[in-house]
């Protein structure tokens, strides 16, 4: 647990743009909800095959938001 905290701090710092935190802390929980958002129309769909489609639609979504949401994109895959 300790070591996932740490690599979860590491990632946030070194992801932090020249924008600041109060940018990037906002544009990552929207990307998050954005990542949320695509698994439950994932859900709801419960068609087979097509979660590449809202994969991608949930990383789209997000790193749209900036440095933020790209960040979670990638930390949530």
């Amino acid at each position: 647990m300790k070591l996932l905290t740490g690599l979860l701090v590491c990632s946030l710092v070194l992801g932090v743009s020249s924008d600041g935190w109060l940018t990037f802390i906002p544009e990552a929980a929207q990307g998050t909800w954005d990542m949320l958002r695509a698994y439950r129309d994932m859900r709801e769909a419960n068609y087979i095959g097509a979660d590449k489609y809202f994969h991608a639609r949930g990383n789209y979504d997000a790193t749209q938001r900036g440095p933020g949401g790209a960040w979670a994109a990638k930390v949530i895959r």
